[in-house]
């Protein structure tokens, strides 16, 4: 299988969406100066260029993309080439209605935007097998092509018809039998019994509550359909180029895409990646899709596919980042793993929807900040290239996270929509991030056996073979920190006796979970030596022998019950402690499960990462920072030799090597 490695060649990749279909020809030769200028070697190109290279149905007008791609060659600028399937152009709409998608309430989403098609129409995957042949066959020879980017960012949802009959074929092949649908889906309840498989819709705008498993297997239903999508052309270009690596782009933490079936059917995992400047925590965010992205990847180097090198244009208020923040948020997903630092986009647009959204090249153009600090960070990532791509990150702590708990979790009639699964993902990273622990990401089915500590900040859903997972984590002496909610519901989303798994109950201390005892907004519950928040459990432990560490609540309906409770190496939390509390919690389990972090005694919002041989500090503040260090390491960044402490300026950042 072609990696990442292919494309990189010892070099960070840097570069991002390149859209000269947008400019007149003469600043194509301009755009390249400027791109050697900020050591650019790597564009897309493509993206959104269907309507450009299919004018009419059938059309191939290449000529353009020919001189683009020579231009390119001509100066060592490397082309990771995009099939323009995400937004079809409007005569495919117009001929072809069958192949927009349809929302909930049966509205049709037309053409004018992007990422309008149905995954399910027949016509539209023909039609994107079709460009996307051709495109493989005529540029599979040409010397720039370094890499193909299927697509982007997939995320439509449809509704519609031909989505119905495809759904009903998904279920067929899941199920086998309308009775195997019925009893897994519980239509028992409200009188929902299928008696034909014409009966089945999408879970369109229903008068009250949609049946959630429905709900749940629509979710599956969707992200298969959109990986058929990817696949389909996935194979056309590795047919055409089997040696080269092949990519589509995540979102961050997206909801419509089970993220470890999808990587498994890449090359290379690659991620689009904005947190907000005016996020205190933006870093911390950043680093948990980071983790995550590494995690999917198995560990190896991934992609940055896009970034803002400035504002974007989709928030309330649309930020600037602060001088420096551009380059200190690079080399953090550098230090987490990342091989390719790209944007979108290199040259911001003067026109469309998003003509306020950053570019490389900024409206101020060449002599703005953004270029020049453009500029500064390409030549760095020159300088330490060849030390830091294909080197790997260790990890002693592995986050459990599945998309499909998610999706059973969020149903609408659940006990709390205050409780919000990203949040609690991100509080319970958060305290491992504040700690200096790097962390891993794992499905619970996964192999855990390399960790020291499994965290499990929630997991709604959990399969048998996951529960028989955890059980065999902690029986081989794994240590395991579940927060509440988890083990609640099995693969059908159907709740489990006694509220949580038995063999659950029993791992945690737990002989009875009488309720579930949710916190409004703002409402905070008392425990010994901390507040919790979001959540709190009316539990029942085992008897004083049975369990080794009890905190308590404090007043209030569950007085003297366990907020915590410990039972050998696993813990259970059934609240969310405050941020400091949770943070000290695992910092402690931590260090008795043998796990220490990169580098002992830094202030809050310094960031240690341990890359291979390398250590990357960053300063996540505004105000300079002195750490001791202990040893002697030379700084790639500046080339300097760093001896029993270094001085980390606002926003500043060190690669050190030892």
């Amino acid at each position: 299988m072609p990696q990442l490695s292919d494309a990189t060649r010892g070099r960070v990749l840097f570069g991002g969406d390149y859209n000269p279909e947008q400019w007149p020809e003469e600043t194509w030769h301009e755009d390249v100066r400027l791109m050697k200028d900020a050591g650019v070697n790597s564009v897309t190109l493509g993206v959104f260029s269907w309507a450009r290279l299919e004018p009419e149905p059938g059309a191939r007008e290449f000529g353009w993309l020919d001189r683009l791609m020579d231009l390119m060659h001509d100066n060592g600028i490397g082309v990771v080439l995009a099939t323009p399937t995400s937004s079809p152009p409007p005569w495919l709409g117009r001929l072809h209605p069958e192949t927009l998608p349809r929302d909930a309430d049966g509205r049709i989403e037309w053409w004018g935007g992007r990422q309008h098609f149905s995954h399910s129409s027949a016509v539209y995957r023909d039609h994107a097998a079709a460009i996307t042949e051709a495109l493989a066959a005529r540029y599979a020879g040409h010397p720039a092509l370094t890499m193909w980017h299927i697509n982007n960012e997939y995320c439509t949802f449809d509704y519609g018809d031909e989505a119905a009959v495809a759904f009903r074929r998904w279920l067929r092949a899941k199920y086998g039998t309308l009775d195997a649908l019925n009893s897994a889906w519980g239509t028992a309840f409200w009188s929902q019994g299928y008696d034909t498989w014409d009966g089945v819709l999408p879970p369109r705008h229903a008068h009250y509550l949609n049946n959630p498993t429905h709900v749940l297997d629509f979710r599956r239903f969707t992200s298969d359909m959109l990986l058929e999508c990817y696949t389909a052309e996935r194979d056309i270009v590795r047919r055409h180029t089997p040696h080269l690596p092949v990519t589509t782009n995540f979102m961050p933490m997206w909801v419509g895409q089970d993220g470890w079936r999808w990587s498994e059917e890449e090359d290379v995992v690659s991620v689009d990646l904005y947190p907000d400047p005016r996020d205190p925590l933006g870093a911390q965010s950043a680093a948990l899709v980071q983790d995550l992205t590494r995690s999917q990847a198995h560990g190896g180097p991934w992609m940055l596919m896009e970034q803002a090198a400035g504002p974007v244009n989709w928030r309330g208020v649309n930020h600037p980042k602060p001088r420096g923040l551009n380059r200190l948020w690079s080399l953090q997903a550098v230090a987490r793993g990342a091989d390719a630092v790209c944007y979108f986009q290199w040259r911001q647009s003067r026109q469309g929807a998003e003509k306020f959204h950053s570019g490389m090249l900024s409206h101020a153009g060449e002599r703005g900040r953004t270029f020049q600090e453009v500029k500064r960070l390409g030549a760095e990532l020159t300088r330490i290239g060849g030390e830091v791509t294909g080197t790997h990150i260790t990890a002693d702590i592995a986050i459990l996270h599945d998309w499909n708990a998610w999706w059973a979790g969020a149903q609408d009639g659940r006990l709390s929509t205050e409780v919000d699964y990203p949040d609690v993902l991100r509080a319970w990273h958060r305290a491992l991030w504040e700690s200096h622990l790097t962390t891993d990401f794992a499905h619970p089915e996964h192999d855990l056996s390399a960790y020291k500590l499994v965290v499990v900040p929630q997991l709604y859903l959990l399969t048998d073979t996951a529960i028989d997972n955890l059980l065999a984590y902690v029986r081989d002496g794994g240590t395991l920190v579940s927060g509440f909610l988890t083990g609640i519901a099995d693969e059908d989303d159907r709740v489990r006796t006694g509220g949580m798994e038995a063999r659950l109950r029993e791992l945690f201390g737990i002989r009875t979970l009488h309720e579930w005892w949710p916190l409004d907004a703002g409402e905070t519950a008392e425990c010994e030596g901390f507040r919790g928040t979001l959540w709190s459990e009316e539990i029942e432990p085992e008897g004083d022998d049975h369990v080794d560490e009890v905190i308590p609540y404090k007043g209030g309906e569950l007085d003297g019950l366990p907020a915590l409770l410990r039972k050998g190496r696993s813990w259970y939390v059934s609240t969310l402690p405050e941020p400091h509390a949770l943070r000290g919690l695992l910092a402690r389990v931590a260090t008795d499960a043998g796990v220490r972090p990169v580098l002992a005694g830094l202030p809050p919002g310094v960031e240690a990462v341990r890359r291979g041989e390398l250590l990357f500090l960053l300063n996540h503040g505004r105000e300079p920072v002195t750490l001791d260090l202990p040893g002697t390491h030379r700084d790639l960044l500046t080339d300097t030799t760093v001896e029993g402490e270094i001085i980390l300026g606002r926003y500043g950042a060190a690669v050190l090597r030892p």
